[in-house]
């Protein structure tokens, strides 16, 4: 019998806006509903004592973006938000290439997203919109990695035990999870996308390829990327790096490299 398989994806900084103000249950209401509740009453905190350097700084964003955050904040705070499944609210490089339209409900539930605000959600689940980066500090919770690293961990024990985890998670997201930790009951996949010569890329080109990555993966499997080709991109065989085996085994890392497009 195969092994379940999950995605683990960044959420996006560019969000739609808008919704409804009901909502369904998400897979992890239940297990996080205590820490969400610390992280709004902190954001409330903000609001009512912070002054506006500090809301800047902590939101981490200026201009007419900052004033979005701040009202999607209040709106948090005052529960009166509007959700969208997080698929629909997240519009970044990631998602636009990972088309999330076109993937079933089932597929959709086995991509998890680690977030500043709601500690780890599916694709499924209903998100409001907001702005709260992992790797900012919240008074009086600190850091939110590592506030989040202890209550994400054991939720998500839960959700994969004994099941396949392809991690997509750039250093931000994957820091509020114990990847060792649940190594140790599943199978944790690592993959680095990175150009001839082993150098990690960043930016728009990485996330583009992440996208149609994860989408190949929830589709086809793991054991559909020997074949993977996408603009230059491809799997290193096992030999130089890690890839899927011959014998269809689940490696512990994957590189994606970057050649150069013919």
């Amino acid at each position: 019998m195969a092994r379940r398989l999950f995605v683990l994806l960044p959420p996006s900084e560019s969000k739609r806006d808008g919704g409804s103000r009901s909502r369904k249950v998400g897979a992890f209401d239940g297990l996080l509903e205590a820490p969400r509740r610390e992280v709004v009453a902190a954001l409330a905190s903000l609001l009512e004592r912070g002054d506006s350097r500090t809301i800047e700084k902590t939101l981490r964003v200026h201009g007419a973006l900052l004033e979005r955050a701040i009202e999607a904040t209040h709106a948090i705070v005052e529960r009166r938000e509007q959700f969208l499944a997080a698929w629909q609210r997240y519009s970044g490089v990631v998602w636009t290439h990972l088309d999330p339209h076109t993937l079933s409900v089932e597929q959709r539930r086995r991509i998890l997203v680690p977030s500043g605000l709601l500690g780890v959600t599916t694709a499924q689940d209903p998100v409001c919109d907001y702005r709260l980066k992992m790797n900012v500090s919240l008074f009086p919770l600190g850091g939110l990695a590592t506030f989040w690293r202890p209550r994400i961990t054991p939720a998500l024990l839960q959700h994969f035990r004994g099941a396949t985890v392809v991690n997509l998670l750039p250093r931000e997201h994957a820091s509020a999870l114990d990847l060792a930790g649940l190594g140790a009951h599943c199978d944790v996949v690592n993959v680095s996308f990175v150009t001839e010569g082993a150098t990690v890329i960043a930016g728009h080109e990485a996330k583009s390829v992440k996208g149609v990555f994860a989408r190949q993966v929830l589709l086809d499997g793991l054991n559909s990327l020997d074949s993977f080709e996408w603009h230059g991109w491809s799997v290193q065989p096992p030999g130089d790096g890690g890839g899927p085996s011959a014998a269809g085994l689940t490696p512990r890392e994957i590189v994606v490299e970057f050649a150069g497009e013919e």
